[in-house]
């Protein structure tokens, strides 16, 4: 039996089963603004692929009406529909007894273009906000550049450590964020190790947002792979045209059992 099948999937039918053919141990729901228009429809997904035996987890959506959300946005509707789906998907994942991902900020939007202290500060209030009624539901993932990135000196100072913030690492993500430094990247991992209890498993070139098979891009499994094996995480790979097709992400988690292999015969 194959280990670590982890996998990422929408709400559409077809998609899910494709995934479930290869008795995951994971499924991750990536939502669309849209998914929060039928709560059953969401909740019925879950409890099907629980009853598969797999473990689920939610993704908060990233857009509202074809814009990246940024907790910090400066238009007063992308704030109030970041309030509200995240005070939605809270009570979903507490009844379900779940957790979800979720994005302080994405690239290109207000918190990717000034990282300093005062806004870092700023952003933790924020946080602080949703955690008073989502509790450690949700799980943060940083992003490739900006407030809530592995680029901001700040981010562990005066965000995570103070909030003792349970976090999501997305590996290509903190890659990017590092200008493709392999060395800094393993420190990163190390540092967060405390605080991270979920991670996405995605190759990159390091130099912008590509979400590439495992062994295409640079990061260097071979050190990565013993730092996560034993944590949750997925398998987030990019997935061009027909989404009911999760070839790719099966064919990173047989390099990562690979790797993970080698790694340990070295040991």
């Amino acid at each position: 039996m194959v280990k670590y099948v982890r996998l990422k999937t929408n709400l559409e039918e077809r998609c899910i089963e494709d995934r479930l053919q290869y008795n995951p141990e994971i499924i991750e729901f990536f939502l669309s603004e849209h998914d929060l228009n039928d709560r059953q429809r969401l909740v019925d997904a879950i409890r099907y692929v629980k009853s598969k035996h797999a473990k689920v987890y939610l993704h908060h959506p990233p857009k509202y009406k074809g814009n990246r959300l940024d907790i910090m946005a400066d238009s007063s509707e992308l704030r109030q529909f970041y309030w509200d789906s995240s005070r939605w998907l809270a009570e979903i994942c507490q009844q379900e007894q779940i957790r979800c991902v979720i994005h302080a900020h994405y690239a290109q939007t207000e918190s990717s273009y000034s990282i300093n202290e005062s806004q870092s500060i700023e952003m933790r209030k924020r946080i602080s906000e949703i955690l008073s009624f989502s509790g450690n539901v949700f799980l943060w993932e940083d992003t490739i550049e900006g407030l809530f990135s592995y680029a901001n000196p700040y981010l562990m100072t005066q965000i995570i450590k103070p909030l003792s913030l349970p976090l999501i690492v997305d590996v290509s993500h903190c890659f990017i964020a590092l200008k493709a430094n392999n060395s800094r990247l393993i420190q990163i991992l190390k540092e967060t190790s405390s605080h991270a209890q979920y991670y996405h498993v995605v190759d990159s070139m390091g130099e912008r947002h590509d979400s590439l098979p495992l062994g295409v891009g640079k990061i260097d499994w071979l050190q990565v792979a013993p730092l996560i094996a034993d944590r949750d995480f997925i398998f987030e790979i990019s997935l061009p045209g027909d989404h009911s097709d999760c070839t790719l992400m099966i064919e990173s988690v047989k390099y990562f059992n690979q790797v993970l292999n080698l790694a340990y015969a070295d040991k």
